[in-house]
């Protein structure tokens, strides 16, 4: 297992944008996998003790991802991303909003670019947040993101060994 992988995370408020380096300890098609198959995604993709659940994901350019991050008193906080570009193992963008259960967006929201590459393997995945108001990434930064982002990232750093297990 390698040290001293790259981890980053910059808020820019004049330009609404939060930016997200981090490297993993895994090969790029494994990384990307769990970045966009519904059954890894929910593994990670929550702050512990706090759990995702997805209900729809169609990964394809006009389809989307519904989720909600799952409480442990029960309490649920869905969002919703329906995937604007895909080009397989190097990039994907889409448009992210908070939502209610019946899937209403509640907007304004934010376009997530994610872009990945490999260099002796080790996978680097970039991500831009650009959020469409100064207030709703307050309101991001204000509910612990930079926190529980940074937590999520670490699980999947740590189940990506389990991953590659399995394949």
């Amino acid at each position: 297992m390698k040290n001293n992988l790259l981890f980053d995370f910059t808020v820019d408020k004049a330009t609404k944008t939060v930016f997200v380096n981090r490297e993993f300890d895994a090969d790029l098609s494994l990384v990307w996998d769990a970045f966009t198959k519904q059954e890894i995604l929910d593994q990670w993709w929550a702050p512990k003790p706090w759990a995702s659940k997805t209900k729809i994901m169609d990964f394809k350019v006009g389809g989307r991802r519904f989720y909600a991050m799952v409480g442990p008193e029960g309490q649920e906080h869905w969002s919703i991303q329906k995937f604007t570009s895909i080009t397989p193992k190097t990039n994907f963008n889409y448009l992210n909003a908070f939502a209610d259960a019946a899937e209403n967006p509640d907007l304004p929201g934010s376009e997530w670019d994610l872009n990945f590459s490999e260099q002796n393997g080790t996978t680097k995945v970039s991500i831009t947040i650009k959020n469409e108001s100064l207030a709703r990434m307050e309101q991001m930064i204000e509910m612990g993101f930079q926190g529980g982002f940074t937590m999520t990232l670490n699980y999947l750093g740590n189940l990506l060994p389990t991953l590659s297990k399995q394949q």
